[in-house]
């Protein structure tokens, strides 16, 4: 059924181009060869930099590219780096001693690996039907029957759901381990892994990545001499993206690539497995107590009555009965949330004179760059995983071209957004749906205020909510927001948002008065605009010269 491949597979060639055949280690680029470090450069890279959910990525201001003195939890080791392997391609196609096959709880041929079964042969289903199943983040092994590998490792990755994010993350950390696990047990040296989450299963793919390596990293650290190859196999250009940008981060190559992973890593990259913290949950295990030598006793003094009261407040005395596992404690999680608590009562009694100024609640605290990631993909999974054709039917967001010089549009009809009949939240859920793909590089905003005035708009707490939900790579990748026919209204309010809730973002908002204005930046062709808007500016702008025809949208001199 395979054959041997004669030449060797060049890194990014597509499984298609592969087909049946026999792919040998010697064939894979190792993730130490220089032939890949041409394609990852931190500074030059604009991938890099706007990559897929990049906030925890980020490095704070003025900390770009250097390590601070900070001592970095993922150092070179070159022992390591050489079992390392990234291949563009299904993992049976290798020559390994193990497989790995991302399946469901009853181990069923239709919620495998896709190719997998129908490569194997009819053996390896019926094998599976005697295991008895296999639990989330567990693992089990069976023969490979007809695939150049060895043995069969049958993973079930968990299922992704935003109040359990933590716990989805810590089981498929377990899954990974476990395969490694049973690689070791059954004598093998050699791993091929896809990617455990599936879309079925709606994990996203970029924080799956950073498990899944930091898993492996944290695995050969204690177990480095026991293999000899993990290679981590993609089968879409999405995925080898992802993996490209993130394997230096946890397999740096080089003092560079260590020094610039310091500033790049998530704030949590796990515990020694590569696991969450959970503070909350932490076992404290106090020392044993210290055995007391007993002193000889002295005789008794007589003290004066008003020195006895001093000599039992004398803190030498308790000495020998304070813990010190509890004297060295610094913060326990539930003074720290009492202290968060009394932070956002304090901020929200604060921003009591914007809230009498209708602006609305921005009492809220600012979030931190991980919070903001978290947030941020906690609200695109959901998206991915709901219907919300009924929002988009609205238009009230939706892709336009190009700006003059190459950036992608993004079109907001303000009189579409009708608040009395629309679901903030599931508009808010479009929102990031959409604009995920485009604020991964430079962008454009075009709001048409034409006609908008007449309609209710939400309040500056809600437009500060959807910016911490957009994320930093918003505001830095935003270039401008040009708004058509503002009103003295609308200029309040954008210098309200400057004032109250981002002085970045909504410095970018430039107003345009005509048409023909907004078309400089962006050019006619590149937008869809609705009728009306053509007939706003004839109304508002008839007078001055050169107007559009809102039916043949053509330009002319006004008689």
């Amino acid at each position: 059924m395979y054959r041997t491949v004669a030449t060797p597979v060049t890194r990014g060639e597509s499984p298609s181009d592969i087909g049946d055949t026999v792919v040998t280690l010697d064939q894979v680029p190792r993730w130490s060869d220089a032939e890949h470090r041409s394609s990852l450069q931190y500074e030059n890279d604009p991938s890099f930099s706007n990559s897929y959910f990049p906030d925890p990525l980020t490095s704070s201001p003025g900390g770009e590219g250097s390590s601070n003195g900070m001592v970095s939890r993922f150092p070179v080791d070159h022992d390591i780096n050489i079992k390392i392997y990234l291949w563009r391609g299904n993992p049976w196609n290798l020559e390994v001693d193990a497989v790995v096959n991302s399946t469901n709880e009853n181990l069923d041929e239709a919620h495998s690996s896709p190719g997998l079964h129908a490569a194997a042969g009819p053996g390896l289903a019926e094998e599976c039907a005697t295991l008895g199943g296999c639990r989330t983040g567990m693992a089990k092994v069976t023969n490979a029957y007809d695939l150049p590998a060895r043995r069969v490792i049958h993973t079930v990755g968990p299922k992704y759901a935003i109040k359990y994010h933590t716990a989805a993350e810590n089981a498929l950390s377990h899954c990974y381990r476990s395969c490694l696990e049973l690689l070791i047990e059954n004598g093998l040296k050699s791993i091929a892994m896809g990617c455990i989450y599936t879309e079925a299963k709606n994990y996203p793919r970029e924080p799956a990545a950073h498990v899944a390596i930091r898993t492996v990293r944290r695995f050969l650290e204690k177990q480095k001499d026991k293999i000899n190859a993990v290679v981590f196999c993609t089968t879409t250009s999405s995925d080898t993206e992802i993996y490209k940008r993130l394997l230096p981060l946890y397999f740096p190559r080089d003092k560079l690539e260590e020094e610039v992973a310091i500033s790049k890593l998530p704030a949590d990259v796990g515990d020694e497995n590569g696991e969450t913290i959970i503070d909350e949950r932490k076992i404290r295990i106090k020392p044993l107590p210290k055995k007391i030598v007993p002193k000889p006793p002295k005789a008794p003094v007589d003290l004066p009555v008003s020195d006895v009261g001093l000599t039992r407040r004398n803190s030498s005395y308790l000495d020998s009965y304070l813990d010190p596992a509890f004297m060295s404690l610094i913060k326990d999680p539930d003074e720290r949330r009492k202290e968060q608590w009394e932070k956002t009562a304090q901020a929200q009694s604060g921003w009591n004179c914007a809230k009498l100024l209708g602006f609305g609640d921005l009492g809220a605290p600012s979030l931190s760059s991980a919070e903001e990631y978290s947030l941020h993909s906690r609200y695109l999974s959901k998206a991915n995983s709901l219907n919300l054709s009924e929002i988009a039917e609205m238009k009230i967001v939706y892709r336009g071209g190009v700006d003059s010089e190459g950036r992608p549009v993004m079109v907001v009809v303000g009189a579409h957004f009708l608040l009395r009949c629309l679901d903030l939240e599931r508009f808010v859920l479009h929102v990031v749906k959409e604009f995920e793909p485009l604020i991964q590089k430079p962008y454009t905003i075009v709001y048409l205020h034409s006609a908008a005035s007449l309609q209710m708009q939400p309040d500056l707490g809600w437009m500060r909510r959807v910016q911490q939900i957009l994320g930093r790579k918003h505001q830095r990748n935003l270039h401008a927001i040009y708004v058509l026919h503002p009103t003295f209204h609308l200029k309040a309010t954008v210098f309200a948002l400057q004032l109250f809730v981002d002085n970045v973002v909504w410095k970018k908002v430039v107003y345009v008065d005509r048409l023909l204005q907004l078309f400089r930046y962006v050019p006619r062709e590149q937008l869809t605009i609705p009728d009306f808007v053509f007939q706003h500016d004839l109304e508002v702008n008839g007078g001055k010269g050169l107007i559009v025809d809102p039916r043949t949208k053509y330009v002319y001199h006004r008689p």
